[in-house]
């Protein structure tokens, strides 16, 4: 009689861990549905409100030209880029026109872009598209961002070398620093850079190598995707590496805040 209890016990013990071990099982299935999305997933989410920015020209040999990189936000017809990749005029006389470049149903397509406001002294500028809505991306919090943390970028690298098909790289913020580092000799200050020192603000660092295509990239997290800042390359790299003989990897990106304020200017926002 008492084997047969010691076997029912060792039983009941047997029986009692399996359960345990199959709701631990089931907890952490269950955990990971519900993990963070992971880079890859995000980049899914992203790759659609990421266009070229560029001209187009019907006679010209090629037609399109690519420029820089533009996201969606908004309603999806509103297109952040660098206003320093804006072409100051255009050859209105063989019909060249700014225009979006992107890759949709495996077809490469063109859009006609209207400029419709530009903030110079953030080198940001806002254009409308009419003939498409785009997904547009969510505007992080430029204030919540610390130095330290991995943040992603995408768009389009050496422009029209690589096609339309963007690019992601990644990096942490290396320092949040001034737009401008003042000169030891003033005969080295350029009129521009003057104009800056008057009123300078703080901008990004990066330690990833973004493209001059790369310019107007959004810059975001990793996991919600929101943005927080946008690629700019050449603008503050004239001010703060001027000096320099050779370019530098570092990269730089401007607040979100600053996309934010160009927007309610317009009353997008």
């Amino acid at each position: 009689m008492s084997t047969h209890l010691t076997l029912y016990q060792s039983f009941n013990k047997a029986l009692a861990l399996l359960c345990f071990i199959l709701s631990l099982m089931a907890l952490l299935a269950s955990e990971s549905l519900c993990a963070e999305p992971s880079l890859a997933d995000t980049v899914v989410k992203i790759k659609p409100s990421i266009i070229a920015i560029g001209t187009y020209m019907p006679r010209r040999n090629p037609r399109s030209i690519f420029m820089a990189t533009g996201f969606a936000v908004g309603d999806g017809s509103l297109i952040i880029t660098n206003a320093h990749a804006i072409p100051e005029t255009l050859d209105i006389e063989h019909l060249e026109k700014l225009a979006i470049f992107y890759h949709k149903d495996n077809i490469d397509k063109v859009v006609i872009a209207t400029e419709l406001a530009v903030d110079k002294d953030h080198d940001l500028a806002l254009l409308k598209i009419n003939d498409e809505r785009l997904p547009a991306l969510t505007l992080g919090s430029a204030a919540s961002v610390r130095e330290g943390q991995l943040y992603a970028f995408t768009g389009f690298p050496i422009g029209m070398v690589l096609g339309l098909s963007p690019v992601t790289h990644r990096g942490i913020i290396s320092a949040i620093t001034p737009n401008i580092i003042p000169m030891i000799n003033s005969g080295q200050i350029k009129q521009a850079q003057f104009k800056r020192l008057q009123d300078p603000y703080n901008v990004f660092q990066l330690d990833a190598t973004a493209y001059p295509g790369n310019s107007g990239s959004p810059l975001y997290h990793p996991e919600s995707g929101q943005v927080i800042g946008v690629i700019n390359k050449a603008f503050i790299q004239e001010s703060k590496e001027n000096i320099l003989t050779k370019p530098s990897g570092i990269s730089y990106a401007i607040p979100i805040n600053y996309v934010e304020s160009l927007l309610k200017a317009k009353g997008y926002y």
